[in-house]
């Protein structure tokens, strides 16, 4: 027999709020199978699948695509995709963390405006959204370019030979990346450091507590909300991005993302494009678990 249940002072059965609670949830588990769950079981399969003469998909299943990811060919081994990999990995971390370094004074600063100036601070580090990245990443080509002071300075120190710009080159699109990721930072991590108690942090300046142990431990915990989604929305994004390395960066930076975008245009390898992908993938999620695993910890 269905239970009686009163649901916000209407009184129903058991089974009709059932149908309620997947009619609700219905479309968003039909979004994620049609944008999510779909696509990556086709790029599963297509990864294990073989090149065609003209680069089209053979279905001819096997593990050469994630053998060539290794390394392993005709010629031997060699650790050329590893080692974009690994770059790839580095530079997320690194971006990612640069982020944070940077987002902390500008989210306390911020913060400690007053209400209609901190809206105004806010819109100015909203404002490269309304900017296609593209646009964003070609700024840097008259940032960097040779007659402005970056360039002339960087020649001075003998960095770089004079008359050159300071692109393509890895410091050009930790540049590049830094500015198109920060505001992903900044903006969860200034919502957590709104809602900070001074009084806890107040408490600790009372007990003579250093700088790096009043932010260790009165700062950090309250901002560790805001700090963990600026963290996943950055380095997610940042492992796979292709369109700052591939302009600032050129064939002297290549990462996973350039590599892909490789595979899937120009060298037109279908298979071998999927299988770098779903490494990808596995790197992100592997990435990702072991951070949630520390942040428990902690």
């Amino acid at each position: 027999m269905s239970k009686i249940i009163v649901w916000y002072g209407e009184i129903i059965s058991e089974k009709s709020l059932l149908k309620r609670g997947v009619a609700f949830i219905a479309p968003g588990i039909l979004w994620l199978m049609l944008f999510l769950i779909i696509p990556s079981v086709l790029l599963a399969i297509a990864s294990f699948a073989g090149r065609g003469e003209y680069g089209e998909l053979v279905w001819e299943f096997g593990f050469e695509n994630y053998k060539r990811l290794a390394g392993f060919s005709l010629f031997g081994w060699t650790g050329d995709y590893l080692i974009i990999l690994w770059r790839s990995l580095i530079t997320a971390f690194f971006i990612t963390l640069l982020s944070v370094i940077l987002s902390y004074p500008l989210a306390f600063f911020i913060a400690s405006r007053s209400p209609k100036k901190r809206y105004i601070w806010l819109t100015i580090l909203i404002i490269p959204f309304w900017t296609n990245m593209v646009i964003r990443t070609y700024a840097w080509f008259i940032i960097l370019a040779p007659d402005l002071p970056f360039a002339k300075l960087a020649a001075f120190l003998k960095l770089i030979p004079n008359g050159s710009p300071l692109y393509p080159g890895a410091f050009a699109v930790y540049l590049g990346m830094i500015s198109i990721f920060l505001p992903f930072v900044a903006l969860p991590l200034y919502s957590s450091v709104e809602k900070l108690n001074w009084e806890l942090v107040e408490a600790a300046r009372d007990l003579y507590a250093s700088k790096t142990r009043i932010f260790m431990q009165a700062i950090l915990p309250q901002t560790l909300p805001g700090l963990s989604i600026g963290i996943i929305l950055t380095f997610v994004p940042a492992i796979g991005t292709f369109v700052t390395p591939d302009m600032l960066g050129g064939a002297k930076y290549m990462l996973v993302g350039n590599l892909i975008a490789n595979q899937f245009g120009a060298s037109r390898d279908w298979a071998f494009g999927a299988a770098i992908s779903m490494g990808l993938s596995l790197l992100t999620l592997g990435s990702l678990y072991f951070y949630t695993v520390k942040a428990k910890k902690k």
